[in-house]
């Protein structure tokens, strides 16, 4: 009797009587029962109308074809529950490989963290991979979990499918006419684009890789608020990944079945299902309206009644009289229109996949300086391998002047056999500022990287006083000497560099004067701080230097951007009086003091 039932879900129940009695049938023999919520049950055909609860009106996998073979009837050996069950009964069918199951119990912890109302079970996880991809064909994954060859599902090309036109420019399923469902999870591109997981730390939202798809999986069921633990949730979640009750109940028995006990077992050594749900496309008539022959039959449009054929038979032909020109001459053949031969789909290996940093550093330089990074990017093909020969795009976006090496703001490079593609070195403008460079690949859905970049002003990390005679003058009078300074960086003249030259009153320079030597500006009046620019030899002579009334001793600080700092003094003094110098000349007598009187 369990045979038989068994034999009859394999087929797909079609009725909720025959859902029914499977269940029973799987409790009497110790499986768990998997009660659908109400409403489930009943056909394999898609539900109509049913809520899909993910984010699109479609599924997950575009209800693309999925394994239908069902557990055995005997419940796995789980340590506690049977323990003298056959090798043969159910313990092959209930091994898992080792990293698809460390996959799926990864998702449940890390779902369990974000989104702990929604009780994602990792067997649920566990039964919809078997239903896709036989658990990723047995476990066929590389250490990092990435399926040795890509899972693809069939073109949904309308075609006994459904008709899902390309999303992805074929970069996931090598496909840009229609999309394929993609990896162990089977995720459409365009529901990828929206749930991809990076799982695994590697950086890259992979449908290949059964980490990043296993959790992808565990937040596409929990969407909307479920609650797994409740049935009707559960089947809600479900039949949002593939709209098919038969589907659900192919996943509630596996579900079930894992829930009874499971073990781990070598990668690629899983068992592999047998059973696809593929259906059969439907006949394309024949142009003009004929149909396509059949085994036995005849071609061409039957016969259709009418007022002078009311059994719609065959009419023959009237016979003509010969000579009378009656008979129609038969119709000249029209020569079939060559079909052209279909393109070839490029294979993962050839199609591009993405675009990534290959190391590019912070960009930055001095104005009318080169850039020490260059730009550099990574392209990979849908398998996530670096790909060659294939042209990148350099564009710089900005008012700073710069250019790439040779004067150009874009060039084309193409990637090389480790898939890096490195544009020509940046020459900064003259303008400090913000700019953009931009590297595009692809051709149907290009991929970009942006860059942010720099122009700093040019600097000078030491300005010194050429020169060293004393600067003074007298009040309300010129300096007679003009202060000329040099700038440089590293020990090289520093053209171009910002000077700012300040009078102030401490020997630091730290505090701003306002009285004692200025400079003038445009109208003539006082001006106690200037910007400058050095020359090309570096240096700087600063314009002229008035000192007002009030004589002392003042400073002047120059600054520059890049550290460099010097502090000039200046003095405001009177001129020195001198005395004449006193002139010998004989003393003077008075006549009285020349005339001795006689004796």
């Amino acid at each position: 009797m369990a045979a038989h039932i068994r034999r009859r879900l394999r087929k797909g129940a079609t009725t909720t009587a025959v859902a029914a009695a499977a269940v029973a049938a799987l409790a009497a023999s110790q499986a768990p029962a998997a009660p659908l919520a109400e409403g489930a049950a009943g056909g394999d055909q898609q539900a109509a109308g049913g809520e899909s609860g993910g984010p699109e009106d479609g599924a997950a996998t575009g209800n693309s074809p999925y394994y239908t073979d069902l557990p055995p009837l005997i419940t796995p050996d789980r340590p506690g529950s049977s323990s003298n069950l056959p090798a043969a009964t159910g313990s092959a069918e209930a091994g898992i490989p080792a990293s698809v199951l460390a996959a799926y119990k990864q998702a449940e912890r890390t779902v369990g963290t974000t989104d702990p109302a929604c009780r994602l079970p990792w067997q649920l996880l566990a039964a919809i991979g078997k239903v896709e991809s036989g658990q990723a064909r047995g476990g066929q994954v590389d250490a990092n979990g990435t399926t040795l060859s890509p899972i693809l599902g069939p073109a949904l090309n309308g075609q006994g499918f459904a008709l899902i036109k390309d999303t992805d420019g074929g970069a996931y399923d090598s496909d840009a006419v229609h999309d394929r469902a993609v990896g162990p999870m089977q995720f459409i591109p365009s529901t990828w684009a929206t749930w991809g997981q990076d799982a695994n730390g590697d950086g890259r939202k992979d449908p290949n890789n059964i980490y990043d798809a296993a959790l992808a999986a565990g937040r596409y069921l929990c969407a909307g608020g479920r609650n797994l633990a409740v049935a009707a949730d559960l089947d809600r979640a479900v039949l949002s990944y593939n709209q098919s009750t038969e589907y659900l109940r192919t996943v509630r028995s596996w579900f079930a079945y894992y829930q009874r006990g499971t073990h781990e077992v070598p990668d690629g050594s899983g068992v592999l299902p047998t059973a696809p749900s593929t259906p059969t496309p439907s006949p394309t008539p024949s142009p003009g309206g004929t149909t396509s022959p059949t085994p036995g039959g005849t071609t061409g449009p039957k016969p259709s009644p009418s007022p002078s054929n009311p059994g719609g038979t065959k009419p023959s032909p009237s016979p003509s009289k010969p000579g009378d020109g009656s008979a129609s001459p038969p119709p000249t053949p029209t020569p079939p229109r060559p079909t052209p031969p279909p393109k070839p789909t490029p294979s993962p290996a050839e199609t591009f996949g993405s675009l990534e940093n290959a190391g590019t550093g912070p960009l930055t330089a001095t104005a009318g300086g080169t850039f020490e990074e260059r730009v550099s990017v990574r392209a990979r093909n849908a398998l996530g391998a670096p790909m060659a020969q294939l042209p990148v795009t350099f564009t710089i976006t900005g008012t700073t002047g710069t250019l790439f090496d040779g004067g150009k703001k874009k060039v084309t490079v193409i990637s090389k056999a480790d898939g890096t593609a490195t544009a020509p070195a940046l020459k900064a403008g003259e303008k400090t500022g913000e700019f953009i460079v931009t590297a595009t690949a692809g051709t149907n859905r290009p991929r970009t990287l942006t860059y942010e970049a720099s122009v700093t002003a040019r600097q000078a990390d030491k300005i010194v006083r050429v020169g060293d005679k004393a600067l003074v003058a007298a009040p309300g009078e010129k300096f007679a000497d003009a202060v000329t300074v040099k700038a440089t960086h590293k020990g090289i003249a520093a053209p171009g560099v910002a000077v700012t030259a300040t009078m102030v009153k401490d020997s630091l320079g730290l505090i701003d004067n306002d009285k004692g030597p200025y400079f003038k500006d445009a109208d003539g009046k006082p001006l106690r701080t200037l910007d400058l620019t050095t020359h090309a030899d570096g240096l700087l002579q600063l314009p002229e230097i008035f000192a007002d009334e009030n004589p002392g001793t003042y400073k002047l600080r120059l600054t520059t951007e890049g550290g460099g700092s010097v502090v000039i003094e200046l003095t405001v003094q009177a001129p020195e009086e001198t005395a004449p110098e006193e002139s010998e000349t004989p003393e003077e007598t008075t006549p009285e003091e020349s005339e001795t009187p006689e004796a």
